[in-house]
C-alpha cells in the first residue's frame, strides 16, 4: 500500500513586531507569497491529501491554510496538533504512527529543525529545509506505525527558490 507523507516547512515569519510570543509570529510578505506558490505546485503534480495537520503556530497554520486552499482542501477541516510545536523526531514520529491507516496522503506544517532532521531521517539526501520547503515521501507501508521503520521509495524536495 502506497502512503505519502509531506512535510512543509512553514513559511518564512516575521519579526516586525519583537513583543509577540513566538507561537503569535505571523508570515512575512515573502511567507505569503510563497506558501501559494507551493501549494500551486503541489496541485499541479496531482497532490491531493487526505488530511493536512499544522503546528499551532500561527504562521505554521497560516501556511497551512494558503496550501489547503490551492489544493481544493476544506480549510475548516486542517487539524492542529500541538506536538508539531517545539517537538523532535521522536515525537514527530509518535504523530505519525497514530495516523488512521484509512488516510493514505498525509501533510504536515511545522517547524525547523524538527522538519529537517525527520526528512534527513528519511533521505540523507535532504540536509537542510529552507521556509516553505516541501519534502515528499512515498512508502509502501501497510500502516502508519510501520512507515518510521521503512525505506522510502520515493523522496522529493521542493522549495520556492528551486524552481
Amino acid at each position: 500500500m502506497k502512503r505519502t507523507l509531506i512535510l512543509v516547512r512553514h513559511g518564512k515569519s516575521s519579526w516586525e513586531q519583537v513583543s509577540l510570543a513566538d507561537r503569535e509570529r505571523p508570515l512575512a510578505a515573502r511567507g505569503l507569497r510563497d506558501a501559494p506558490l507551493m501549494g500551486g505546485r503541489l496541485a499541479r503534480e496531482g497532490v491531493r491529501p487526505d488530511l493536512i495537520l499544522s503546528s499551532p503556530a500561527c504562521r505554521a497554520l497560516s501556511t497551512a491554510r494558503l496550501l489547503a486552499h490551492e489544493l481544493g482542501y476544506p480549510v475548516g477541516k486542517i487539524a492542529i496538533d500541538d506536538r508539531l510545536y517545539e517537538s523532535d523526531v521522536e515525537t514527530l514520529l509518535g504523530v505519525m504512527g497514530e495516523l488512521a491507516d484509512e488516510l493514505m496522503s498525509v501533510l504536515l506544517v511545522g517547524h525547523d529543525p524538527e522538519f529537517t532532521a525527520l526528512a534527513h531521517g528519511f533521505s540523507r539526501g535532504i540536509v537542510r529545509m529552507p521556509t516553505c520547503a516541501v519534502a515528499r515521501f512515498t512508502f509502501d507501508a501497510p500502516s502508519w506505525s510501520s512507515v518510521p521503520s521503512r525505506k522510502p521509495v520515493t523522496a522529493v524536495l521542493d522549495y520556492p527558490k528551486q524552481g
